[in-house]
């Protein structure tokens, strides 16, 4: 699954324990009704958070996880959460005067092929 839209908050990584760490992500959608989304990342992919900025366009890949826990008053609660395992900038308009691709040069560019004959087969397999 993906969530794609504006990064609104990019926080620290946390130390959960001496062999977990997160790193949390806020994305907050571009539709009708816009979603602010937080997103975790763990481990080692806190890692690519550090090459985005508050503000930017990007496309995440996410999971969803969930979990059942029993209280001491033996409740049964359960918890979602949305992890984070990749994460994209995406292209945004190019502003006024920022460069461009060149544009297509006009079919009369090209040069005819000479001496082409139709019913002449060539070695393509297509």
């Amino acid at each position: 699954m993906e969530v794609t839209g504006k990064v609104k908050v990019i926080n620290a990584a946390q130390q959960v324990s001496a062999t977990f760490k997160k790193r949390e992500l806020v994305v907050t959608t571009e539709e009708q009704y816009p979603q602010t989304i937080m997103i975790e990342f763990t481990q080692d992919k806190c890692d690519l958070l550090d090459q985005y900025r508050v503000g930017e366009q990007v496309k995440v890949s996410i999971n969803l996880r969930g979990r059942e826990w029993v209280n001491p008053q033996g409740e049964t609660k359960y918890f979602n959460s949305i992890q984070g395992w990749r994460i994209e900038r995406l292209q945004a308009e190019a502003p006024a005067g920022a460069p461009q691709m060149p544009p297509m040069p006009a079919s009369e560019a090209f040069e005819p092929a000479a001496n082409f004959k139709e019913e002449e087969h060539d070695d393509l397999p297509f």
